[in-house]
């Protein structure tokens, strides 16, 4: 797994966590979610916006919205799954 992000904020509402990127993300990735060292649960990412524009990647020190399927907290710590 690689490192790719950590969530700075989450939109309860909207189902979107705020992420900044220490990695570049396209649309179709394969992530999972994990704080304080316990896997929370994988997504595959289906929208990246940027500044409320979609996008079809990003990359490092970029900040995101990203849609989630689940709730994730601020801390939590975004990977690249295989």
């Amino acid at each position: 797994m690689f490192k790719i992000g950590r969530v700075s904020h989450f939109y309860d509402k909207l189902g979107v966590a705020i992420v900044e990127l220490d990695g570049t993300l396209s649309v179709g990735d394969k992530i999972k979610f994990v704080r304080g060292g316990e896997d929370l649960f994988e997504d595959i990412v289906e929208s990246i916006q940027i500044e409320h524009k979609k996008v079809d990647s990003a990359g490092k020190g970029s900040v995101i919205g990203l849609k989630t399927n689940e709730v994730v907290r601020e801390g939590a710590e975004v990977f690249r799954a295989s």
